[in-house]
């Protein structure tokens, strides 16, 4: 299972969720579908940005859990 830990890193970077939709440009609503784990998928382009506003890399956002 791959997890998408954005909450953390957002409350690391005491950062809402409004702030990142804003540096990002994406949606609040779709940014709120990664941070939640409810996507299916996330684009390169939408991972290189969140490492750039949150400077991080992209295996502090993404997390492999076996099953």
């Amino acid at each position: 299972m791959i997890r998408i830990k954005l909450d953390v890193m957002m409350a690391q970077r005491k950062m809402s969720l409004n702030r990142l939709s804003e540096l990002v440009d994406i949606t609040p609503a779709n940014l709120s579908v990664l941070k939640n784990e409810k996507g299916k998928a996330i684009r390169f382009s939408t991972l290189d940005a969140l490492c750039k506003v949150l400077e991080c890399q992209p295996g502090d956002l993404i997390e492999y859990i076996e099953d």
